[in-house]
């Protein structure tokens, strides 16, 4: 994959291991070396990522991988609420490189694998989420910008998951790179997407929109089609640097156009423990944004990194590692916020 030495990635990891807590929120405690699941045989330390990777879903290899995450599922507590209505989530931040795709394809998976029903919509143009979940998304396919452009059925475009039972992809193709423009002239373009996804027949649980590392015509169509913004933060210097501005568009996007709109969910991702620096990163973010934020930490993986080179999530990729976990976790905690306000709603004096 162009601009990226996972050998190089991969002899970091084996120097530093990560710490045995790195995905869990609290006090700083001493580096404790966990278990490696990489072998150690090349020179240096170092992995072959082309011995050692999971071969390509071709069927088996896969359906066992799932089967594993399956059972991770279970160890963390098992089934999951459903939503009463569809939860429609804007994973959103104008920095890049804060890790939104890979939140967004990886709560998706997470969530399904939870047995929940997920749509993923890719509106960035450069569709990683598209390549992550393995869903072809060259120019010739039907994708988002068909939807968006010319009016097309979501459901014209939407393709399933291969390795996920009941997670299925909206995807983007290069031709979105164009939509922000043509869009300018369109009658109400600001709510395309809102009124695509209303149209949709098939019963949904989730819908997960991964958005543009920018704040245009895009970004504002998925604010206005959602109800919930989450916010994928970097444990790193720059990490509350444009927040104010995407915070501020909320709010405007709120008082304009989706009164429902609001921050649900704030993730801390390439959390690494045992730096000073992710800790007091975290811990700002948790002092400014409250109970927004998660409890669950993503920590800095390098198997999270590799599964997309697979046409993969890190659920199918790597089951057991600390990744996966952690974003199995992380859905968990979603999945159960949401679930929390609507039992008050419908059974406020707790009646049956």
């Amino acid at each position: 994959m162009a601009g990226f030495d996972s050998t190089e990635a991969v002899r970091v990891e084996e120097s530093e291991p990560l710490r045995s807590d790195a995905n869990t929120a609290g006090p700083t405690a001493d580096p404790v070396p966990g278990p490696r699941s990489e072998p150690t045989d090349a020179p240096g330390g170092a992995v072959d990522i082309a011995t050692s990777a999971p071969p390509p879903a071709d069927g088996a290899p896969v359906a066992r991988a799932a089967q594993q995450a399956i059972a991770a599922m279970h160890l963390s507590g098992g089934a999951l609420p459903r939503p009463a209505e569809t939860r429609i989530m804007v994973v959103a931040n104008q920095k890049g490189g804060v890790g939104k795709t890979t939140t967004t394809v990886n709560l998706a998976a997470s969530l399904a694998l939870h047995g929940a029903r997920v749509l993923v919509i890719d509106l960035d143009p450069q569709g990683n989420a598209s390549t992550a979940l393995g869903i072809d998304h060259h120019a010739e396919v039907p994708s988002i910008y068909d939807v968006l452009v010319e009016s097309k059925p979501l459901s014209d475009v939407v393709q399933p998951v291969r390795d996920v039972e009941g997670l299925f992809c909206a995807p983007a193709t290069i031709d979105l790179a164009g939509a922000e423009i043509e869009l300018v002239s369109v009658v109400a373009r600001e709510s395309r997407l809102q009124r695509a996804i209303s149209s949709y027949e098939q019963p949904l649980d989730y819908v997960l929109i991964d958005c543009p590392p920018s704040l245009g015509l895009l970004t504002v169509n998925a604010l206005v089609a959602g109800a919930e913004v989450v916010i994928p933060i970097q444990c790193e210097y720059y990490a509350l640097e444009g927040l104010g501005q995407l915070l501020r568009n909320v709010e405007l996007v709120r008082g304009h156009l989706n009164p429902r709109l609001h921050v649900s969910t704030i993730l801390l991702t390439m959390y690494d423990g045992r730096t000073r620096l992710a800790s007091q990163v975290a811990e700002e973010v948790r002092s400014h944004f409250g109970n927004e934020v998660l409890r669950t930490n993503i920590p800095r993986s390098v198997r999270i990194s590799e599964a997309p080179s697979y046409g993969q999530t890190v659920l199918t990729y790597d089951p057991g590692s600390s990744g996966s976990l952690s974003y199995l976790e992380a859905a968990r905690e979603i999945a159960l916020r949401g679930a929390i306000p609507q039992q008050e709603q419908h059974n406020p004096e707790g009646a049956q």
